[in-house]
């Protein structure tokens, strides 16, 4: 059985040429073979509108930060309610990945993508229109259901239309999206907030996606279309037992105002524990022949799952330094959310500068290397940052922190492209969808771990006055513990690689 991916007009797209079903039986080690077609023509502008559907959903995550005491104060209802209105996305956000990109596979990438999209824009005009808190906290947890239709499918899409050398650069890109609208959420946040633009105050917050979701509409036709070889099935028992697994080890870590309480923990480890049965469903249903919500094949051998295990370990570090960061300036200098948000802009510049190098010129000419070069470069950061708090005069601004945090930015732009390539390497068109929706969903746990456990560890401490330098201290000496991690995580999944790279480059091997 074979699939055409197409174009709007019929035609094939370069990434879309046709796929058989077979593929999915051979070693997911090695990459699938793709046969050479012309290029799809609109490729760099459908780029455009899953780069900018990536920009809202990380604009979304994060510019209600800012605006939730200001929202607190017009709507009222209690103060316990002020995380959720982060929260509500996130969580929803979370429970819908894996059913999202299974829906992707069945339906086509580029449909449930354009269905996501409006959805998300429909949504967001709700939530500027919320007459009680209540009735936003439901509101945003539809937009992060929304988020989860979308994101999933962009790598799916980006996957099917960039092939050879171009696709690094394409997956390069997404990494100065990824830091530029995740510290420009909460500067928007504030600035909006700040200029109550036509009286409309916090409102606006959500309006500004309705300009960028017509953006993304009109460029969307231009997608090629793209879905699993093999029609796949929904999984109803997987599903809920994923979605119960996500809402116990997320919710109760998202929800808090400062670290975990112990209750939180018990949650989580008991669903880190429902997760583990779903993954021995997974496991049974494809051996009784149904098909499960995610590719059995993704979870054979080391590779998948090592990457995997470093997405939520890296993304833990990028998140908690963020949010470290952000507290520190904020509860312990008192310097508000704007002054938060500039110092972390050097943090973006240099991830984009990186990554952007990276995908173009670094991941072709020294393939995975250049991700451990940017965990040592992160490291560096991390280590000049927790000097530039340790030098600092009580009460005072660090000023060494904007320079650490570029470098800091360096290593995580060096990561991402070699990253994410090095991940879809190996996937094989019947897996796209499970891959997708399982690296998207593990960055949402990784960046909710960071927030609970540096984040945590920071308001753990007196995390103001003079203490407030030595708590962020403790904090990134915890997000390096967590970078360190990170490489026998990374090692595990690109081991493999290595072997094959270095056994073909052996002196004597037959041309």
């Amino acid at each position: 059985m074979t699939e055409h991916s197409t174009a709007p007009g019929g035609a094939a797209t370069a990434g879309a040429a046709p796929r058989t079903a077979s593929h999915t039986t051979h070693d997911t080690s090695a990459t699938p073979h793709r046969p050479a077609t012309a290029a799809y023509r609109w490729r760099w502008t459908a780029l455009i509108a899953l780069l900018t559907a990536e920009a809202m959903n990380l604009l979304d995550a994060t510019i209600v930060q800012v605006a939730g005491p200001v929202i607190h104060a017009d709507l009222g209802g209690p103060a316990t309610g002020i995380p959720w209105y982060s929260a509500a996305y996130t969580l929803t956000f979370a429970l819908g990945l894996l059913t999202a990109a299974r829906l992707g596979d069945i339906a086509g990438r580029r449909r449930v993508f354009r269905v996501g999209v409006t959805a998300f824009a429909l949504a967001s005009l709700a939530c500027a229109l919320a007459p009680t808190a209540a009735a936003l906290i439901g509101l945003r947890a539809a937009q992060g259901a929304a988020a989860a239709l979308i994101i999933p499918q962009t790598f799916g899409l980006i996957r099917a239309m960039f092939d050879g050398d171009e696709l690094p650069k394409a997956l390069g890109t997404i990494g100065p999206v990824m830091g530029l609208s995740a510290v420009l959420g909460p500067v928007l946040g504030g600035a909006l907030t700040h200029a109550d633009l036509f009286g409309t105050s916090w409102r606006a917050v959500f309006l500004v996606n309705l300009p960028l979701a017509a953006v993304v509409l009109a460029i969307a036709p231009r997608l090629g279309e793209d879905r699993a070889p093999v029609r796949p099935h929904l999984d109803p028992t997987g599903t809920a037992l994923a979605m119960a697994g996500t809402a116990l080890l997320v919710c109760p870590l998202a929800a808090g105002t400062g670290a975990p309480s112990a209750t939180a923990w018990a949650a989580a480890a008991l669903g880190a524990l429902v997760l583990i049965v779903f993954t021995a469903h997974q496991r049974r249903a494809a051996a009784a022949g149904r098909t499960p919500l995610v590719e059995p094949s993704l979870l054979r051998g080391r590779t998948f799952p090592a990457a995997l295990a470093t997405s939520t370990l890296f993304f833990a570090v990028m998140n908690g330094v963020m949010i470290t960061v952000v507290l520190h300036l904020e509860l312990g200098l008192h310097t508000g959310p704007l002054a938060a948000g500039l110092t972390l802009l050097p943090w973006s510049a240099g991830l984009a500068v990186a990554s952007w190098a990276a995908g173009t010129h670094l991941v072709p000419r020294y393939g995975t290397r250049v991700l451990y070069s940017g965990i040592a470069t992160l490291a560096a950061g991390l280590a000049a940052a927790a000097l530039a708090y340790r030098t600092a005069p009580v009460g005072h601004y660090p000023l060494g922190l904007p320079f650490a945090l570029a470098l800091a930015g360096l290593g995580v732009g060096l990561f991402t492209p070699p990253f994410f390539t090095d991940a879809l390497r190996r996937i094989h068109p019947q897996e796209t969808g499970s891959a997708a929706g399982l690296l998207n969903a593990v960055q949402q746990l990784g960046g909710t771990l960071g927030v609970a456990i540096v984040g945590g560890l920071y308001l753990n401490g007196d995390g103001s006055g003079q203490a407030a330098g030595l708590s962020a201290q403790h904090a990134l000496g915890a997000a390096g513990a967590l970078l360190a991690a990170t490489v026998p995580a990374a090692w595990a999944m690109t081991a493999r690689r290595r072997t094959r790279l270095g056994a073909a480059q052996a002196p004597g091997d037959a041309n």
